[in-house]
């Protein structure tokens, strides 16, 4: 008997992880379908949504560039993924090994501009995640900081 019980905890269990994915993408696409009509936020044609909260005028990184950048990154429910700002350590990182969404970010970017970046799940890890860190179906939130490249 104790045999059949764990077998129907392991389906509810499953089962749960299903309704999540589901949840994070239904929660996600109801976030960026209200987000997408506030004040100052824009949207590109693949569906990244930003709003500029510095600007400056010059050259934008290439997909190939390295860039030295500073970058707070959450889940839509405020759970801090990274946080270089707080910790005072900017990241270098070549453009192409970001997730798409931030690659086309960047790539709107000049030298010292701050923009704040609102990436769809098609965009950032999709329907895999990553894992226990980023649940399958996320959106993510990103303010990111130019610092330099080259």
């Amino acid at each position: 008997m104790q045999l059949k019980i764990v077998k129907v905890g392991k389906r509810e269990t499953k089962n749960k992880k299903k309704g999540s994915a589901g949840n994070n993408r239904k929660i996600g696409e109801e976030f960026l379908e209200k987000n997408r009509y506030k004040d100052g936020v824009h949207e590109t044609e693949s569906g990244l949504q930003y709003t500029i909260i510095e600007n400056t005028k010059g050259e934008q990184p290439a997909e190939e560039s390295n860039v030295i950048i500073h970058q707070r990154a959450l889940l839509l429910n405020g759970t801090i993924l990274i946080d270089t700002y707080r910790e005072n350590k900017p990241d270098e990182v070549q453009v192409e090994e970001l997730i798409e969404g931030l690659q086309e970010g960047l790539g709107m970017m000049s030298k010292g501009s701050r923009y704040k970046f609102w990436v769809p799940c098609d965009l950032a890890w999709g329907k895999k995640g990553t894992g226990n860190k980023i649940p399958p179906y996320s959106v993510l939130q990103f303010d990111i900081r130019l610092i330099d490249f080259w």
